[in-house]
């Protein structure tokens, strides 16, 4: 029998990809901060804020884990991201570790330009 949780997960990561397939298209800001993520050099001036609603919009699941720390699950991929402590401001090496967990969970920016899932 599968986790309780597992379920879930994976019907998040259907909902997403059958949103895109469906032609739902990600906002210009959203699409602005995945491609500067990928795309480097990371700005400084990206706010966690930001970082969290685009994460949601590909279809995550973010929740507060504990301290600074947030556990993300995106297609089934369970990451822990941590918002900045004394700023709403993100710095570089958070930035690094948000692509890093994009890129685990499967999200590139050629499926972005191609309209894929």
């Amino acid at each position: 029998s599968a986790r309780p949780g597992a379920r879930v997960i994976a019907t998040q990561a259907l909902c997403w990809k059958t949103s895109l397939l469906r032609g739902h298209v990600m906002s210009h800001k959203h699409e602005s901060l995945l491609r500067s993520i990928f795309d480097g050099p990371v700005s400084g001036n990206v706010h966690w804020r930001e970082v969290e609603s685009m994460l949601t919009h590909l279809g995550a699941k973010v929740e507060p884990h504990h301290g600074a720390s947030f556990r993300v699950v995106l297609n089934g991929v369970e990451g822990f991201l941590h918002r900045p402590h004394n700023s709403n401001t993100c710095t570089k090496q958070e930035l690094r570790h948000v692509r890093d967990y994009l890129a685990s969970a499967g999200v590139t920016l050629s499926q972005l330009e191609a309209g894929e899932p």
